[in-house]
């Protein structure tokens, strides 16, 4: 084995123990009742976006070739489509929640003018 396969291999070791260690420290802070409900929020979103870094670090491998411009464009434009994605579809069913429910309809109707 050469050098650069070596540190190829020890790359995606080391990322693998670090997605390992990050995917246990996120289910025992959860399973566990580490911290309250919203902290918990917090450190799930936090965690994942350390578990995001390290995938595009350790096994992706951005920002160490040499022209890493186009392949980071495209992903900046793939995290703005999912973004759109995930955010369009919580506004979506909340405001379909909003719309749904009978004690929001029935409060609706009595705020405007003479209901129906």
């Amino acid at each position: 084995m050469n050098r650069e396969a070596r540190a190829l291999l020890g790359s995606y070791t080391a990322g693998f123990v670090l997605s390992i260690g990050l995917t246990l420290v996120a289910y025992f802070g959860v399973v566990a009742h580490w911290l309250s409900r919203d902290w918990t929020i917090f450190l799930l979103l936090a965690l994942a976006v350390v578990q995001f870094a390290v995938q595009l670090f350790f096994f992706l491998h951005i920002g160490r070739e040499r022209k890493p411009r186009w392949r980071l464009l495209t992903l900046f434009l793939a995290i703005i489509v999912v973004l759109i994605v995930v955010l369009g579809s919580i506004w979506i069913m909340y405001n379909l929640d909003y719309r749904m429910m009978p004690e929001k309809i029935q409060h609706y109707m009595q705020t405007q003018d003479g209901g129906i």
